[in-house]
């Protein structure tokens, strides 16, 4: 019996690693377990078969008290040598544990492409004797299962990661009928593919029951529900939760969505899941470029819609001057940053908190803007809602930071009501003011009122020039300049009067405190639980909680974790330079171990 376990699926980029992680991880969602996943591909499009560079790993922790995807694997199974010999070296999993190997991708020729120097690859890796060492001849067991279908050699083979699935499922003692009924929903648009999957994926669990593999199986303890909401459960990826939250806050504002967008990793999957929501009167457009996206959306919030732009850490760049206009215009618009590696094209596919001080800082003039920042998959879509519902209500561009680890990552997820979801009320020119509007005129937060093209006697111009602050009009005059940078930063600070407290989490009676923002927040909810210290988890970073100093002055020792050089931390320091902070920085473009978290702690 365990309470959690990690698995581990890698092989080739074509072996369907990714696809495999995911059925997994989603059976485990539905029998009520809390998943955490990982999925770590290349950026290259295919890397030659069988070798390191093409190696595609999927990790998935499930169980009860979830926070991360796991520092090491309970299981791995892996397809060839190359994904071995990544595993050992990256010590993906623990000294006891369960290694599932296809002995049919093993051969000279597989240990060659590795770049292995041995004929011994277990030895030569350093692999530990407690480790299990299991052998299956995947590639054989799956052609033999096949051997009466119509289907080519190459068709047959990419099945096998269906047979390995079927093996892990008897392992931990999964219900087969579940699970069929989950791959024929996956497959449900390719239905010749279910049968001859079905049929592999259920060889591959009698295999397991036959023969025993001399495996003890594992099962999971039943998880806790006790805190947990009432409702429907599903496990959801962040950038679907992303879009499903901007479709959310549209309904709720009664607007239409509108998103302009350009393809870029990891980005894409937003736009292509609001592309396919013309049910939900979902508009999105892929531009020719960067700035053509961001600009029809402005053109869109200014003509009275929802609008979106999606990008990564290079888009935003491109975008900033853009998010100025907004700025100047004093337009909602909702831009989500999904990070990656960089500088530039960087690591197209890893995770980095790499964008903050651009977000923050990155556009000409005194342009400020509200940060937020999603901390789980799942969270994406209460953040996206939240990103909407500020940018309406306050006439401001916000910027949503998500990263790759959770817009491909996946979580357990409760599917809201709408009803339940808060009210969102746009800040909608008041009818009084018809016939005598000008786009100056603001309410007593200091939030000028919205009108768009249509609305008989709110007809005015808006510009991306300075303005007079009474009159609406183009303004070059020094003192009124100064009026209007300050208004428009009053504006973006009062916001904080509407957004939650700081919450101190773990030990809040500990004298040391970690801190953090965005994605990170599984791996320093573990760590502060193994530490016995505090967390404070920053989702609101401009403008920043009110009590933001009242939380930080209560302890002795505050540790700021990043996954980038330390822009969190400089930016508290700026904010309270009274305070003294230390850091612990990690670059690697993976998330947090939260072992290395705990051992930096420990050691200084």
């Amino acid at each position: 019996m365990k309470k959690k376990i990690v698995v581990r699926f890698c092989g080739d980029s074509g072996d369907g690693m990714q696809l495999t992680g995911n059925m997994f991880a989603q059976l485990g969602a539905e029998l009520g377990h809390e998943i955490s996943t990982l999925p770590d591909f290349p950026a290259e499009i295919r890397a030659p078969q069988g070798t390191i560079g093409g190696v595609s790993g999927f990790q998935v922790q499930l169980g009860s008290g979830v926070y991360t995807p796991g520092d090491k694997a309970d299981v791995i199974v892996a397809m060839n040598a190359a994904a071995l010999k990544v595993s050992a070296q990256s010590k993906h999993f623990h000294e006891h544990a369960i290694i599932i190997v296809d002995t049919d991708s093993m051969t000279d020729k597989d240990l060659e492409k590795a770049l292995y120097k041995t004929d011994n690859p277990f030895t030569e890796l350093g692999i530990p004797e407690t480790v299990q060492i299991v052998p299956v001849a995947l590639t054989t067991l799956t052609k033999e299962a096949l051997k009466d279908s119509e289907m080519d050699n190459k068709s047959v083979l990419k099945c096998r990661n269906m047979f390995a699935l079927g093996l892990i499922y008897w392992l931990f003692d999964e219900p087969m009928d579940k699970a069929i009924h989950l791959l024929e929903d996956k497959f449900k648009k390719k239905p010749a593919l279910i049968a001859p999957n079905a049929k592999v994926m259920v060889d591959g669990y009698n295999y397991g029951q036959n023969l025993a593999l001399n495996i003890t199986q594992i099962h999971l303890e039943e998880s806790k529900v006790e805190n947990r909401a009432h409702g429907r459960y599903t496990s959801i990826a962040g950038n679907k939760a992303t879009a499903w939250g901007l479709i959310a806050a549209a309904e709720k504002a009664g607007k239409h969505l509108f998103l302009g967008s350009y393809p870029i990793t990891p980005a894409t999957d937003i736009l292509h899941e609001l592309a396919s929501r013309k049910d939900m009167n979902v508009m999105a457009i892929q531009a020719e470029d960067e700035i053509a996206g961001v600009c029809t959306a402005i053109g869109a919030a200014f003509a009275g819609d929802l609008a979106c732009t999606t990008t990564s850490g290079p888009g935003l760049s491109l975008k900033s001057e853009a998010i100025g206009l907004a700025v100047m215009a004093e337009l909602p618009l909702v831009v989500v940053d999904v990070q990656r590696g960089g500088p530039s094209t960087g690591l197209p596919t890893k995770t980095e908190q790499t964008d903050l001080l651009q977000a923050l800082y990155g556009r000409n003039g005194e342009c400020p803007a509200v940060v937020l920042a999603a901390s789980s998959s799942a969270n994406c879509f209460d953040f996206a809602f939240e990103a909407c519902k500020i940018a309406l209500e306050n006439m401001t561009p916000v910027i949503l930071m998500t990263d790759t680890y959770l817009a491909n990552g996946t979580a357990l997820w409760r599917i809201p009501q709408l009803a339940e979801l808060p009210a969102i009320k746009p800040q909608s020119v008041p009818e009084e003011l018809k016939g005598k509007y000008n786009p100056a005129l603001r309410d007593e937060r200091g939030v000028r009122y919205w009108a768009y093209p249509g609305m008989e006697g709110y007809e005015h111009r808006n510009i991306g020039l300075e303005r007079d602050a009474q009159r609406g009009t183009i303004s070059t005059n020094p003192e009124n300049h100064e009026v209007m940078v300050k208004a428009r930063l009053h504006k973006i600070e009062q916001i904080a009067n509407a957004i939650p407290d700081l919450r101190v989490q773990c030990n809040t009676a500990s004298d040391t405190l970690l801190v953090g923002w965005g994605s990170t927040e599984g791996h320093l909810h573990a760590a502060a639980d193994e530490l016995n210290c505090a967390l404070a988890h920053f989702n609101y970073i401009c403008p920043l909680p009110k009590n933001t100093r009242e939380v930080l002055s209560q302890y002795k020792r505050i540790i700021v974790c990043e996954l980038n050089t330390g822009q969190f931390a400089a930016y508290l320091r700026a904010q309270f330079p009274d305070i003294q902070m230390e850091q612990y920085n990690e670059i690697m473009g993976q998330p947090f171990a939260v072992e290395r978290i705990v051992q930096f702690v420990q050691q200084h």
